[in-house]
């Protein structure tokens, strides 16, 4: 989709996403972007990366953005978006349809501080790295109700949905570093070079604002991975302690087993004749459990 045309600081603004191909056709035809280019800005596993070609002055950044698998389970990947500036137009290319990239263009627009194009980018990455936060708020809420209930009792829903969790801070914490490293070369290049005092301070702003993301992930990615690991040791130890009770419970039940086993010959045996044998046999069985018992008590076995 193609979205009409707005103005960014005297600067057309293309707004587009999920092309179809007929779309994709018509922005070269139409704007004279290249192909490859085209194809660029719409593949789904593209990093992050800043591109200037000096023989167009065309400048493209790809930033990675939260995209929702399940947003109730917050299961959550990342997809990339891109941004271009192409003959003097801006275009912004949300191949996937991330909400978040889209609320943050909006804000970007809405800024009443915003008078460059430049500024316009900032904003909007700065956005972006907001996005984040309330993925990670979330994910801390969950946490915490995930890890009140297995201390309860252990469910196998509840560890999925842990697992689940892990998966989604390992993409974003991924994805937060990687804009991060991104955004520290940015000032290196191009894009940064003869920056004003405002345009530094956006950077720093973005920066800061990714640094602290990052940081927040990080730490609750390591959160995360600690319960995990206590409730896979809580879950051993639980498996160990049930593997010694069937293991003492069988040691106990072949003492009769082998005695009555073993009277249950039919050949002339001691006490046989007796009237009141099985008695006997009772209470030798008994004997032994009982010290079978008392010597794994006295060798810690139990």
């Amino acid at each position: 989709m193609i979205r009409p045309a707005k103005e960014i600081a005297g600067v057309k603004w293309i707004e587009t996403e999920r092309l179809t191909p007929a779309e994709r056709t018509q922005l070269q035809n139409d704007y004279g972007i290249d192909e490859d280019i085209v194809t660029y800005v719409t593949d789904k596993d593209e990093s992050a990366n800043y591109v200037h070609d000096i023989n167009e002055d065309d400048q493209l950044f790809i930033f990675l953005a939260p995209y929702a698998l399940d947003r109730t389970d917050l299961r959550f990947i990342t997809r990339p978006f891109a941004i271009l500036l192409h003959k003097g137009t801006l275009f912004t290319f949300n191949e996937s349809g991330i909400r978040e990239v889209n609320r943050a263009l909006a804000d970007a627009a809405d800024n009443p501080e915003v008078d460059t194009v430049d500024a316009f980018i900032l904003e909007a990455l700065f956005s972006l790295m907001d996005s984040y936060i309330p993925i990670s708020r979330d994910v801390s809420k969950k946490r915490n109700h995930l890890d009140k209930m297995l201390n309860r009792k252990a469910k196998n829903g509840d560890l999925i949905a842990l697992s689940h969790l892990q998966q989604t801070l390992t993409f974003l914490s991924s994805a937060t570093q990687i804009n991060l490293n991104l955004l520290n070369r940015l000032p290196k290049t191009y894009f940064g070079q003869g920056a004003d005092q405002d345009k530094r301070d956006l950077f720093e702003d973005v920066q800061i604002e990714a640094e602290q993301v990052q940081r927040m992930l990080e730490i609750e990615t390591q959160v995360v991975d600690r319960i995990d690991h206590t409730f896979n040791n809580i879950a051993n130890n639980n498996l160990n302690d049930t593997m010694k009770f069937l293991t003492i419970w069988s040691l106990t039940m072949a003492v009769p087993t082998i005695i009555t086993g073993f009277y249950g010959m039919n050949v002339a045996l001691p006490l046989s004749k007796m009237q009141d044998a099985w008695i006997l046999v009772i209470i030798i069985s008994v004997t032994l459990i009982v010290w079978l018992l008392i010597m794994l008590r006295v060798r810690h076995k139990m």
